[in-house]
């Protein structure tokens, strides 16, 4: 709380610097203008960052929304948090390897790497094998994760408030009761397992490689799979076009299964979570901690939203986003059909007919500046569905890994099946 109350002082003092700049200018700044200065979203960017655990996750969520709910300097210097993270000391570790699973723990390895191949928010993964062959990825939680994510989450938005970056129009109080719960499931090793199991059983074919579990080394903190090689997805620039379609067609194709026929979905759009097999041409899928189950309402919901954008339909699509919870709040006509516009724009990819060259498009530029202008200029501050901020995020998280590698995919052919 020192901390926070250190930062408000340091917003207000920015705050009356950029004053009197303008003021010299002749200008008459408003309040809220002052407040969304780059060094203030800085200085509130570097406080989330010092927090980490929870606090950083509920950082890493809020960045993919910049067109509902962040001014885009605080968007953007959030979403250097996705890639802040630092590994457990090695005494650490080893006392967390004790009490998960005793302190002769080494005796049934033939080999342990005590520094982390990957380290995000909630944990690190280890490389190790068995003495009966086994190759492992070890993913292991940092400790004291679990009993921190309320009061982190809670100071997360403690921070929000009293750093005015957020408009006070805005209740985000319910997303972030929401960002508790996913974050709780997230720290659950023993449900990620059986989740894991899961997409292993509805993604039996050649397309998709996932890790294995085993049962004798996971518990609630420690998830034991095999270790799965590939290629970082987001090394794959330089590979040929023919690679770089397969990967985001193999995406896609995913999605659309995960929404429509699956009704579950994993959620977190890091391009950690993929890698991809050059030799079998896999896409490999590696986290499902923020993997979460979507009701028929909202899975149907979502077909007859993109059903009605393909086919320019939009009472069909109005009718949609009333069912999956959107409008719920007051909103006038006009924002109504700027909430419809903003979507058509999201569906572009579907509604073209061939492949879609992400490479060229300046579509996510234009959905950001569609969504703030919503916003900043009509006054529809809302908060969607939480259903709807994951999916988004999901979504969101595709199309930027899509323009990335310059990918060319015919999305409107892989929607095709699912379409009304």
């Amino acid at each position: 709380m020192t901390k926070l109350g250190s930062l408000a002082s340091r917003v207000a003092t920015g705050m009356l610097t950029e004053g009197v700049r303008q003021l010299a200018k002749g200008n008459r700044p408003k309040t809220s203008d002052l407040l969304l200065t780059p060094a203030n979203a800085i200085r509130v960017a570097d406080q989330l960052a010092q927090l980490r655990g929870a606090a950083m996750k509920v950082g890493q969520l809020l960045s993919m929304d910049a067109g509902d709910l962040l001014p885009k300097e605080l968007a953007e210097l959030l979403s250097r948090l996705r890639a802040d993270a630092r590994a457990m000391p090695i005494s650490q570790l080893n006392h967390v390897l004790e009490t998960e699973w005793n302190p002769n723990w080494q005796a049934q390895f033939s080999q342990f790497s005590f520094y982390p191949v990957a380290a995000a928010s909630i944990g690190q993964v280890h490389a190790a094998s068995t003495h009966d062959g086994r190759h492992l990825a070890l993913k292991i939680q940092y400790p004291g994760i679990k009993e921190s994510i309320d009061s982190d989450v809670d100071n997360v938005a403690t921070l929000l408030n009293i750093s005015g970056l957020i408009p006070k129009e805005v209740d985000f109080k319910a997303l972030l009761e929401e960002a508790k719960h996913q974050l709780h499931a997230e720290a659950d090793y023993q449900l990620e397992a059986r989740l894991l199991r899961t997409y292993k059983s509805l993604l039996a074919d050649d397309d998709y490689l996932l890790p294995e579990v085993f049962d004798d080394l996971t518990t609630r903190n420690i998830l034991a799979m095999s270790y799965v090689e590939g290629e970082p997805i987001e090394s794959l620039s330089n590979q040929s076009q023919f690679i770089r379609n397969r990967v985001m067609e193999l995406a896609f194709k995913l999605l659309f299964r995960e929404i429509f026929e699956f009704r579950l979905v994993q959620t977190d759009p890091n391009f950690a979570n993929f890698l991809y097999n050059k030799s079998t041409h896999q896409l490999v899928l590696l986290d499902f901690g923020a993997t979460r189950p979507y009701p028929d309402f909202i899975s149907e919901g979502y077909r007859q939203l993109m059903s009605g954008a393909v086919t320019d339909n939009r009472k069909m699509m109005q009718d949609a986003l009333c069912q999956i919870g959107f409008f719920s709040q007051p909103i006038e006509p006009q924002q109504q059909e700027a909430v419809i516009d903003l979507c058509v724009q999201a569906c572009e990819p579907l509604k073209f007919n061939g492949e879609y060259d992400f490479g060229v498009t300046d579509l996510a530029t234009r959905i950001r500046d569609a969504g703030t202008a919503l916003s900043m200029e009509q006054g529809y501050w809302h908060t969607p569905p939480a259903d709807a901020i994951f999916l988004h995020r999901k979504l969101g998280g595709l199309y930027l890994l899509a323009a990335r590698l310059k990918a060319r995919v015919n999305v409107s052919r892989i929607f095709m099946p699912y379409s009304m």
